[in-house]
């Protein structure tokens, strides 16, 4: 597989929030957010608990300059709201796809945010992707709601294994064609 260096990564901006990288300062909310069990199971990369030195570690890969994803931060201070209201990224794979990953701070469920964040990253396309892919957990339907709100379609069912449940789940996975 071939992965250009990306040095730069666009901010995405949005009425109600913006889309920006990481930065060292995340650190202490995305351990709050993702550190809570009901987020990090919906996850396939979250443990739970979460190790010392973990979220700074992903934080310093998010922001490293040899990264195979772009990480934004979902940012409301422009609206006068968190500066955090959760995570999306989009991890490189070959053939000019990505595979998308979100997650959002249970504060901000059910307020049509994950949606709006990925409608904004679909949208701007930071990487110029031909398609995107997502795999989201069967037991969270609202993540698939997302998806195929956002133009995603059903490609199948799978399973995936989760850290913060050590055991394998049935997932459904998504397509976009861009």
């Amino acid at each position: 597989m071939n992965l250009e260096q990306i040095v730069n990564q666009q901010v995405i901006e949005t009425e109600r929030f913006i889309l920006r990288p990481l930065r060292k300062s995340d650190a202490g909310l995305i351990s709050h957010y993702a550190g809570e069990e009901r987020v990090a199971r919906m996850t396939r990369s979250v443990p739970h608990p979460l190790p010392p030195g973990a979220v700074e570690a992903y934080v310093a890969r998010a922001m490293s300059e040899d990264r195979d994803e772009d990480v934004w931060v979902i940012d409301g201070t422009v609206d006068g709201d968190a500066e955090l209201k959760g995570v999306i990224g989009l991890k490189r794979m070959d053939r000019n796809q990505s595979e998308v990953s979100y997650w959002t701070a249970p504060p901000f469920w059910n307020t049509g945010l994950a949606s709006a964040a990925l409608k904004a990253l679909v949208d701007a396309n930071p990487q110029n992707n031909d398609a995107m892919f997502a795999v989201v957990f069967q037991d969270n339907p609202a993540s698939a709601r997302v998806l195929i709100h956002c133009g995603f379609d059903y490609l199948g069912d799978a399973e995936s294994y989760s850290v913060a449940r050590d055991t394998t789940v049935p997932t459904w996975t998504y397509s976009r064609k861009l």
